[in-house]
This record gives C-alpha cells, structure tokens and sequence, in this order.
C-alpha cells in the first residue's frame, strides 16, 4: 500500500478520497490509488453519507465541521477534500495511515 497524495498549504491540507457508503461502520479502510479510502455506514441519498463523512472526519482529526469542506464530488463516491487546521502528518496520523 502506498501512501495518499496530501497537498498541504498554509491553510490546512487537501486529499481525495473514495468514499464507500452503506457500509457496517464508518471507518477508514486504507489507501486505494492514492486516495484515503473511508467506509461510511450512512446511504449514499440526499446527502447523508456526506455529512457522515464530515461527521467522522472532524471526530476522528478533532476539528469543527466547518474546517471540513468537500471541494468537488458532492455526488460521487470519489472526493476532494479541504480540512483546514491541519498538517498532512495529523491527517495520517490521526486516520492510521502513518504506518503505511
């Protein structure tokens, strides 16, 4: 397994993501091409396993939900994804993929 592409500016940091929704739970299952791959137990309608991601997301890297901004995908299970705050060593650390 490689690791995710992170962008990091000043701001925060920006990844892609593949999104599997409907799952048992939400959890982060790996890097898949580059891209952090998150299960999310929310169905993919009207929005809510975007908003289970953020949810997960802002919980896991202890960040507002407003620091969390879904960038392009908003209808596809492949998204860009802004976390502001953050360095991309949080962001792995903080999801387990440090190890990777």
């Amino acid at each position: 397994m490689s690791k995710p592409a992170i962008q990091e500016d000043a701001a925060g940091v920006v990844f892609t993501a593949k999104i599997v929704p409907g799952s048992s739970r939400t959890t982060v299952a790996g890097v898949l091409q580059d891209m952090v791959k998150i299960r999310v137990a929310a169905p993919p309608e009207k929005g809510k396993a975007n908003q289970c991601l953020v949810e997960y997301l802002a919980g896991q890297l202890g960040v507002k939900k407003n620091q969390i901004d879904i960038l392009a995908g908003q209808t596809n299970p492949v998204k860009q994804i802004r976390i502001t705050g953050v360095s991309a060593d949080t962001l792995l650390t903080k999801l387990g993929l440090n190890a990777l």
